[in-house]
């Protein structure tokens, strides 16, 4: 199937490229998304008419996300969550988490332009999350993530306890005999 690209498209083309792709992706992706066009003599002379109103509204949106990737270039976000025993998240943070955090900090981003390689952050520390703002134009941040301090206090209370039980379970048996069963 010839088609011909309306915007840029990672791994394929540029604007105004006429590219043979196969059916499905063309029926099913670039058609219906608006990224394509079918390469019949009439489009492509509508194209050509057109060509520089989609140009400068590519280069238009380039500037844009470029503004923003100026933004989110050193911006490092702390997301507080709660917190288990061995500093793993209850649930996750996933794209809208981290598209909501970029929000309130002022820095406009949608959930789809999160991109988690390996998943929603699970645990509690530094993670680099990649946002890509345009076909070619990604930006790396990084997302801090906190425990609750309520969390934080009842995690230290737990473990206090743990061991002070495992203490006294120590003190309770001789060392070298095998431990009571209880009857």
């Amino acid at each position: 199937m010839e088609v011909i690209l309306l915007e840029k498209v990672e791994n394929l083309g540029n604007i105004g490229d006429q590219v043979r792709v196969k059916s499905g992706y063309g029926r099913n992706f670039l058609l219906p998304q608006g990224k394509a066009t079918l390469a019949t003599p009439e489009n492509v002379a509508i194209f050509e008419a057109r060509r520089a109103e989609l140009e400068a509204k590519e280069a238009e949106e380039m500037v844009t996300a470029q503004a923003r990737a100026d933004k989110l270039e050193n911006m490092e976000l702390s997301i507080t969550a709660k917190v288990g025993v061995e500093g793993k998240l209850f649930g996750s943070l996933g794209t809208i988490d981290i598209a909501e955090a970029c929000n309130a900090a002022g820095v406009e981003i949608q959930r789809s332009e999160v991109r988690l390689p390996d998943g929603p952050l699970k645990s509690v520390g530094q993670h680099e999350v990649e946002i890509h703002l345009q076909t070619g134009l990604n930006v790396t941040i990084k997302v801090n993530v906190v425990g609750d301090d309520a969390d934080a206090e009842l995690i230290q209370e737990l473990v206090s306890d743990e061991q002070e039980e495992q203490a006294d379970e120590g003190a309770d048996e001789a060392p070298g005999e095998p431990p009571k069963e209880d009857e």
